[in-house]
């Protein structure tokens, strides 16, 4: 949500997503962070070598705060029942003092499918089973007792511990005009990630940045919300983050044909922040204004990238 539970106050908040050694040192990052002034720290969901659970990364974090909000961007629904994670969610929310908010996605790594074993399903199959499992995560987290019948996921009689919250947020990271009509309706924040085809991988995917897309998918999003007159955080995240006194030569350095990243979208887009400290906080707030964005989460892999980011956190409203 856009409100001052959420804001602190403000009208643009900024997320420090871990990365790489980061995840192992998660009580460290997190007072890094809270330190550096950003207003949330939040981990992925991925299973592999060398990476600790989200969950319990989070709930380390928040013994060893006492500010910072904290959150998954994005945990992959398909890992977990709705009823179990809602139960989590709001344990941790408890646990916090109120600082956790809840991402959600629907998956995209095959490997990871068949590391543990179950069915990677085609896009649109994993998107309806994330938007049921929002239907039912919501009212669980607002202490409601849930009967939900879908072509997913049934329950019956289904309660959690309440969030500590009023309304615990609930992100969903995804894309498609069904998915974020829905995201619009039901959820708190939509995570705008900019992800175009999946590399052959199956994990990494090419970038999808055209401005006009976006404009497309923020309209989405809000017709979604009209229908409950509804507010929305828009989160958007920022894949290259540079502080630098050669903005310029350093967004030609990024265009891209074969990506489709032009100069005009490379000056422009969200998914990327780049220039001086005032360059970078303009920036945002151009952002802020053309789209809605309220929240962007940077990576900053090193102490040194903190440091150098840390006086944009100040000159944001």
């Amino acid at each position: 949500m856009s409100d001052t539970r959420h804001t602190g106050g403000g009208a643009i908040r900024v997320g420090l997503q871990l990365v790489g050694e980061q995840v192992l040192d998660p009580v460290g990052s997190a007072r890094a962070a809270e330190a550096a002034g950003f207003d949330l720290v939040l981990v992925a969901d991925h299973i592999g070598e060398h990476r600790h659970a989200p969950l319990v990364n989070l709930t380390a974090m928040a013994m060893a705060t006492d500010r910072i909000r904290l959150g998954t961007y994005v945990l992959n629904n398909d890992m977990r029942h709705p009823v179990q994670l809602a139960w989590e969610a709001a344990t941790l929310d408890r646990v916090s003092g109120g600082r956790f908010e809840l991402g959600l996605g629907a998956g995209h790594s095959r490997h990871e499918y068949t590391e543990v074993g179950i069915s990677f399903d085609p896009p649109a199959v994993r998107k309806a089973r994330l938007r049921e499992a929002v239907e039912i995560i919501r009212p669980l987290l607002d202490g409601e007792t849930v009967d939900f019948a879908g072509e997913h996921y049934r329950v019956e009689g289904a309660t959690v511990t309440r969030a500590l919250q009023e309304r615990m947020p609930i992100l969903v990271g995804s894309q498609g005009a069904a998915m974020l009509r829905h995201i619009g309706a039901h959820a708190d924040g939509v995570g705008l990630m900019g992800l175009g085809r999946t590399l052959p991988d199956g994990h990494r995917h090419t970038v999808s940045w055209a401005l006009d897309r976006l404009d497309e998918q923020v309209a989405q999003v809000r017709e979604g919300a009209a229908v409950h007159d509804r507010s929305i955080d828009f989160s958007a995240l920022v894949q290259v983050c540079e502080v630098t006194d050669d903005r310029a030569g350093v967004l030609a350095e990024q265009i891209d044909d074969e990506s489709g990243i032009t100069e005009e979208i490379a000056a422009a887009t969200p998914y990327m922040a780049i220039g001086t400290v005032d360059e970078i906080a303009a920036h945002f707030r151009a952002g802020h204004e053309r789209w809605g964005i309220t929240t962007y989460v940077v990576r900053c892999p090193t102490p040194e990238k903190i440091a150098a980011f840390a006086p944009v956190l100040s000159s944001l409203p």
